[in-house]
């Protein structure tokens, strides 16, 4: 075998290209159209970097007098002050056997929790985690519609703000998708099977997608969102290549379970990848159904394209205990394995671990996702969604208890200092 048959033609490169430099190709010049309405590709990074900035964001709250500009002071006092738990006191508290030098940092995990829906929770968290000694995850996901958090007394900056102050990073789930009535398969619960090809950006949604994207980043600093479909994936590889600084991490609702589905989505990510060999996809949150052992194989196919350090595997650990997985669900034991060759992962954390989640009166769902506010707080759930939260926030340090007592690291919130 000459092994060359998979080899492209040359000429067929040219052809693309040619595809996709030609000004007239109508979806491409779509695209154009809908990033000028924001101006020049360095006027728009110019106004996000300025409006994600700490200070834009306060400033932001204090022209709204929202409470939260206290809680942020409060926030930032304590990492200031070193009020969050070092990562060497908490190592010699967990495993006092072994010494603070001797722990495997090549494949640190990245600890992971979703969805953190309201700021309220985050001090919650914060607080909790302060006076018990626990640590915080390094990267924060979030579900609630954009609209409601941006009108709701500074929701959406304070938690974008609180982030950076806590040295973890942060993913918005834009309110351009399928759940928004487009997707005619979709409606409540009864129409779950509606799903089984995805949430959906059915019509002309990718492009008012990156219209939302673009809407976000300047004004709030946005730099990285959730993508749920294989034409915004598209559009997010082409937005960036146009010198947009925004990434993205695939959800697990697009269902890439296998190394071949990952393979597609990699090969994409190198064709449009900026000349430095940057990409923007940041994360990939592979399906539940994948098993360890192809885990470990699509990581092989990140290794070999050169995507290690910019494509990070974001991997279930626990989830929601309704309406997505069958329960009990806890991969937290193949995590450790996978850690120990693997690097770059997520441990995602999106449910409480079973034993704790049976014993909750109302148990996490990941239909509460899609509530609003008003209709939460009317109902009298707010207390139990946050309780849910905690809950998943307790699996973070079960998960980070777990790698410590096995000589392994993780990627906590940069507020825990060494």
């Amino acid at each position: 075998m000459s092994f060359q048959e998979f080899r492209i033609a040359q000429s067929v490169f040219e052809e693309i290209n040619s595809y996709l430099c030609d000004p007239k190709t109508p979806a491409l010049a779509d695209l154009r159209r809908v990033v000028s309405k924001y101006g020049t590709v360095r006027d728009i990074n110019e106004r996000a970097r300025e409006a994600g900035k700490v200070e834009s964001l306060v400033k932001r709250l204090e022209r709204i007098n929202s409470p939260y500009v206290k809680d942020l002071e409060w926030i930032a006092t304590l990492r200031d002050e070193g009020k969050f738990i070092p990562l060497s006191q908490y190592r010699a508290r967990v495993n006092p056997q072994r010494q603070a030098w001797d722990y495997d940092f090549s494949k640190a995990p990245t600890l992971e929790i979703s969805a953190l829906q309201y700021f309220p929770w985050l001090l919650a968290e914060v607080k909790q985690s302060v006076e018990k000694g626990e640590v915080l995850p390094g990267r924060f996901i979030r579900v609630r519609k954009m609209k409601e958090q941006e009108a709701d007394g500074g929701d959406l900056p304070a938690v974008r703000a609180a982030t950076k102050i806590l040295g973890a990073t942060c993913v918005e789930t834009l309110d351009t998708k399928g759940v928004d009535g487009s997707n005619v398969h979709l409606g409540g619960p009864e129409t779950i099977t509606g799903y089984f090809g995805g949430i959906g950006q059915p019509n002309g949604h990718p492009l008012q997608w990156v219209d939302e994207v673009l809407y976000y980043y300047t004004n709030y600093g946005v730099d990285e969102v959730l993508n749920i479909n294989p034409g915004t994936v598209l559009l997010g590889y082409l937005l960036y290549r146009m010198g947009v600084d925004v990434r993205f991490k695939i959800s697990v609702f697009m269902g890439n379970d296998n190394p071949y589905a990952i393979l597609w989505t990699l090969l994409a990510a190198r064709l449009f990848a900026r000349d430095d060999g940057s990409t923007p996809l940041a994360g990939f949150n592979l399906s539940n159904s994948i098993d360890d052992e192809h885990i470990a194989a699509s990581a092989a196919i990140r290794r070999d394209l050169g995507l290690d350090d910019q494509v990070r595997i974001e991997h279930h650990v626990t989830e929601t205990w309704k309406s997505i997985v069958r329960q009990p669900y806890n991969r937290r034991d193949g995590l450790l394995e996978l850690v120990k060759t693997v690097p770059n992962i997520s441990a995602k954390h999106e449910g409480g671990d079973p034993a704790d989640e049976r014993e909750l009166v109302h148990p996490s769902d990941i239909l509460d996702y899609f509530r609003e506010k008003k209709e939460i707080e009317a109902s009298g759930d707010m207390d139990a969604l946050m309780l849910n939260y905690l809950t998943k926030h307790k699996a973070v340090n079960a998960t980070a208890e777990a790698l410590t007592k096995a000589g392994l690291s993780f990627v906590a919130a940069g507020a825990h200092r060494l």
